[in-house]
């Protein structure tokens, strides 16, 4: 597998672009590189990866990779026997099926040449017939076969008018037409702790040192202070740091919302940038997690139990 190094040979100094299949993208192989770890068509991400920025893993070997990421941060600041729980609990792949509108319209924004070969819109059949019926059942078997995930008409509808929002906003257009590399994966070693960190930024515009992530919600006005509940100002600092160890530079890190229920016949769309005390908040509670995570891999302690504590309208609390 070929990568890119550190800092001075980056994408945006060399254009480099990194493939699985022996093909070349437009900067030099580096010397000394392990081969694809490509085994009949499956993608596996070596424990010993170095690191670097990679452009071609994807995203199921990602997830399932060597490295920790925020979503696994976010575990340990749950408890972190959660963090080894989600390594190995099975997964019911059948309540994993359904479709997320937001998965769909994530594909269309960031990949939209990868949007017809993952997703396609159903034709109306008619169910009323067994000439129907044998219709749809041929057209969803292939589909099937294809692994293509079908949409209904009212969902292509919806994901495309929210596309044509995010569009009808400059800065929106701007983000999405400008070059860069769309599900990149960075990988970096904390110099505090030595531990492996990853990222998978929805989009990268090295160009200019931004990053761009996408996030569909229900209620867009509810993103202002929602996003502390995700942590998503840990988002921001985690990644922003882990482009520093790449690229050398601090980003200019947003967020794409694009909201999911119309208000007035339309989709509303903002970009939002965190301030400076909530990077910083952010940064310091995901160094706080990366050291938890680094005391629980010295010592092999998980701590699981949760306290319970009465809620503030407890009677009790009334009455004390």
């Amino acid at each position: 597998m070929r990568k890119e190094s550190n800092q001075q040979e980056t994408a945006g100094d060399t254009g480099q672009e990194i493939t699985t299949d022996g093909g070349s993208g437009t900067g030099g192989d580096e010397a000394g590189e392990a081969a694809d770890p490509v085994e009949n068509g499956n993608f596996t991400v070596p424990d010993d990866i170095q690191p670097g920025i990679y452009y071609d893993i994807p995203n199921e070997a990602y997830h399932a990779g060597p490295g920790v990421s925020k979503s696994q941060l976010d575990d340990i600041a749950d408890t972190p026997a959660i963090y080894l729980w989600r390594k190995n609990a099975p997964v019911d792949t059948e309540k994993t099926k359904s479709l997320d509108t937001g998965t769909a319209f994530h594909c269309r924004v960031l990949e939209p040449e990868e949007f017809s070969k993952r997703f396609i819109i159903a034709p109306e059949f008619n169910r009323r017939t067994s000439a129907g019926k044998e219709e749809e059942k041929t057209f969803l078997e292939e589909c099937a076969r294809t692994g293509r995930t079908v949409l209904t008409a009212e969902e292509g509808r919806k994901i495309e008018l929210m596309y044509q929002s995010v569009m009808a906003l400059p800065l929106g257009q701007w983000l999405v037409e400008s070059a860069g590399y769309a599900e990149s994966s960075v990988y970096w070693e904390d110099p505090e702790t030595g531990i492996l960190c990853r990222c998978r930024p929805d989009k990268i515009i090295p160009e200019f040192h931004w990053i761009m992530d996408v996030k569909t919600t229900a209620d867009i006005q509810r993103f202002r202070t929602a996003y502390y509940d995700y942590r998503y100002h840990v988002q921001d600092a985690f990644y922003s740091d882990g482009y520093r160890a790449q690229f050398g530079e601090i980003p200019t890190f947003v967020f794409l919302v694009a909201s999911t229920t119309a208000e007035c016949g339309r989709y509303p769309v903002e970009i939002f940038m965190m301030g400076e005390d909530a990077k910083l908040a952010g940064q310091r509670e995901y160094r706080r997690n990366l050291q938890t995570l680094a005391e629980c891999l010295n010592n092999d302690e998980w701590p699981a139990i949760k306290t319970l504590s009465l809620p503030r309208w407890a009677k009790e609390n009334a009455n004390a």
